[in-house]
């Protein structure tokens, strides 16, 4: 998968008193030579990635894209890291492809991304498990109806429908094309598991939750009252908020640095952080991939 990227030159400040003696010339030359120097690093970079099994070496790069997903939430995402790298039957993280040689980067098997699933309902008791579901439960209540939150809870702790936690981060400049080879790659990997008994194999649901962010959009309504909706940082997972029987939106701003809140913004409207909760039935997953194939297809 190639994603392409571009380098920025970045000026460092001069120090007044080595300037002071240059003469006008010298600094329009010196003007003309960095303009020039600007224009060949601004160029386009073609990056390749790849997928690969999970292993013990991904612990700190996929617990750091778990930490900017749940941010100050309380949930013990060394715990989750761990879960993740026990089942390496499934689940991919994504890397850059093999480096030559003389490549400057400093850390060729830098983790850019992954993929897994974990069954909520098999790993009931575990900290991490508990803290997630207490989490997607509390904000449901306080943003949903009494009946969709009976409808949730029923789901979470009905031992006889497994739930699926979907997990799927990214650095923000991968992009989503890499998400079709992943999707089917996972559930590829979740048959087999059904197939011999292995753990998160059959799962009846997911749950997915989304970085999301919002701005006032206004609608036609009854009331003419603004209506926000939410724009998916992982473009692809409108498809599975599409097919969700329970879904809803919490404010993560006071959580978020400045760079996931006030340095966003959309047509000079700001963008406030948000996560997205989706509870999608694994039946409808023919049809997200569906979606998936038709718009990420290359």
């Amino acid at each position: 998968m190639a994603s392409s990227a571009k380098r920025r030159a970045i000026g460092s400040g001069e120090n007044p008193e080595e300037s002071n003696g240059s003469s006008d010339e010298e600094l329009e030359e010196s003007e003309e030579e960095s303009v020039d120097s600007e224009e060949e690093i601004n160029e386009e970079v073609v990056v390749d990635f790849e997928a690969h099994t999970i292993s013990d070496n991904d612990f700190n790069g996929i617990k750091k894209l778990l930490q900017q997903l749940f941010l100050k939430a309380h949930v013990n995402t060394s715990e989750l890291t761990d879960v993740i790298i026990q089942q390496n039957h499934i689940g991919s993280v994504i890397k850059q492809a093999e480096l030559p040689e003389d490549s400057d980067d400093e850390d060729p098997d830098e983790v850019f991304g992954f993929i897994s699933i974990i069954n909520l309902t098999e790993r009931k008791g575990l900290e991490s498990v508990e803290q997630i579901k207490e989490l997607v439960l509390a904000q449901c209540e306080k943003i949903c109806s009494a009946a969709v939150v009976e409808q949730f809870q029923k789901v979470l702790d009905d031992p006889s429908q497994s739930v699926g936690l979907l997990l799927s981060e990214r650095f923000i400049n991968v992009p989503p094309q890499i998400a079709l080879p992943l999707y089917r790659q996972l559930l590829k990997e979740m048959s087999e598991a059904q197939r011999t008994n292995k753990p998160s194999g059959k799962c009846h649901y997911c749950i997915m939750i989304s970085k999301t962010c919002q701005k006032a959009k206004k609608k036609n309504t009854a009331r003419g009252q603004a209506k926000e909706e939410p724009t998916f940082i992982n473009a692809e997972e409108e498809f599975f908020y599409e097919q969700a029987v329970v879904k809803f939106h919490f404010s993560v701003q006071e959580e978020a640095d400045s760079c996931h809140s006030g340095q966003w913004s959309y047509d000079d409207v700001p963008l406030k952080p948000f996560r997205t909760v989706s509870l999608i039935p694994m039946d409808r997953m023919p049809v997200i991939m569906d979606k998936l194939k038709e718009h990420l297809t290359i």
